[in-house]
């Protein structure tokens, strides 16, 4: 999933990456400069990238309850299904490079190989959680997960090993698996969380990549755009590319859709005006409101209509 097939590379390659090198953005929507307006917190709170980016509901109500009336709910099932493919997924990465790491390069296909097998331990922070029929369809999950993303990562590796024939492991690695997952950013510096993670950045294209399983939505292009600010008050090169994964399952198939697109003006100041929003929601304590219609599965359903 986080690797783009070849139709997908020809298309970056004719399209969005020319449109992304010519893009010109406005010198004060850079992440760079981050203290002066309107990049600059206006107020002394932190906010997490998602609590930005999330508009699951319409009116940020779910956000009010969480920080201003210190109401804490438990994850519904969607969100833990999320967080725990999303962390399956990011252990095969992590592994595959390491097993390459550990064995000659020309044993690598190999040693991906032993990896077949899924590691389920992400199952354990959701045992006491999900019933067992819930618990089946999750590791069920898991292993059409893995299954993709392990062929994906071989086949990638099969093709650099054909095309270079003197080659070191780490650049075996770095060619090969060019991902890094759950990369750690500081967002202090645009009044946003110290402890953020993306869940992959592709670096030979500086592509940040976010993974959903779930419907598309506008707002979710907040996330790349956020994530790039970041990248860009911290490291001061330009981040003009993301790129939504959405992932769903389908009679035990994954079918996997990519929105990718560019990180321009128009996205980076619809982040910034829902960062200054729901800062001034949370500092000030104004309640936004119920929305017209709550989102299914909502966790704070039964505590925001009281």
């Amino acid at each position: 999933m986080y690797f783009p097939t070849e139709e997908e590379r020809k298309d970056l390659t004719r399209g969005l990456l020319p449109k992304a090198r010519k893009m010109v953005v406005a010198d004060e929507l850079r992440g760079w400069n981050w203290n002066m307006p309107p990049l600059e917190p206006i107020y002394d709170i932190k906010l997490a990238l998602y609590e930005v980016a999330g508009y699951y509901c319409a009116t940020a109500r779910d956000l009010y309850m969480k920080r201003v009336q210190g109401i804490e709910v438990q994850p519904n099932i969607a969100m833990m299904f999320g967080g725990i493919l999303h962390a399956a997924l990011a252990k095969l990465i992590i592994e595959a490079k390491r097993a390459i790491y550990t064995t000659d390069v020309s044993l690598a296909a190999n040693a991906l190989e032993e990896l077949r097998d899924p590691d389920y331990s992400a199952l354990d922070r959701a045992a006491t959680d999900l019933n067992q029929d819930e618990l089946t369809e999750l590791k069920n999950r898991i292993a059409v997960v893995w299954r993709h993303q392990l062929n994906a990562i071989i086949t990638q590796v099969d093709t650099v090993l054909s095309k270079q024939p003197r080659l070191g492991v780490d650049s075996l690695v770095a060619l090969a698996i060019p991902v890094s997952v759950e990369h750690n950013l500081d967002g202090s510096f645009l009044g946003l969380s110290s402890h953020l993670s993306t869940d992959a950045y592709r670096y030979y294209e500086t592509t940040i990549l976010d993974l959903k399983f779930g419907e598309p939505s506008d707002f979710h292009r907040l996330t790349t755009a956020g994530y790039a600010l970041v990248m860009e008050s911290l490291y001061e090169y330009p981040v003009n590319l993301g790129c939504i994964i959405y992932a769903r399952f389908d009679n035990g198939r994954l079918l996997v859709d990519k929105d990718y697109h560019l990180i321009d003006d128009e996205l980076r100041q619809w982040f910034i005006e829902a960062r200054d929003e729901k800062m001034r929601m949370v500092s000030e304590e104004i309640d936004p409101g119920m929305p017209d219609e709550c989102y299914e599965g909502c966790p704070y359903t039964g505590d925001c209509s009281r």
